[in-house]
């Protein structure tokens, strides 16, 4: 039985899907500016809505604090950067990869 968890490490720009505490896959991603940083803390995937539109490329998923999510992007050269008003950005391929593997509910970690 897997136990997913995600930590999105802001300082490498890197979101990690761990199964039972062990890193299976690892994930670049853009995060927020300066003025708008994506928040510290422990959160959980409360919504999952593909083709969401907009800046949020082919999926989102929401997280347990309000407006702040993880999704796509229609700009790919954002990747790595600080870039955000708070999100989580990914490339539209991986967004999707990862949004078939974890489930509503798993953990989300978001650290310095």
């Amino acid at each position: 039985m897997p136990n997913y968890r995600i930590i999105v490490d802001l300082s490498d720009r890197m979101l990690y899907l761990l199964d039972n505490n062990k890193v299976v896959r690892g994930f670049p991603v853009g995060i927020g500016k300066m003025l708008t940083q994506t928040p510290v803390g422990e959160y959980t995937i409360v919504n999952k809505q593909a083709n969401p539109g907009g800046p949020f490329g082919v999926f989102w998923m929401g997280l347990s604090r309000p407006h702040y999510g993880i999704h796509g992007t229609n700009d790919p050269g954002s990747i790595g950067h600080l870039v955000s008003r708070g999100c989580i950005r990914m490339y539209n391929t991986d967004v999707l990869a990862l949004s078939r593997i974890v489930p509503l509910h798993t953990r989300v970690t978001i650290r310095q």
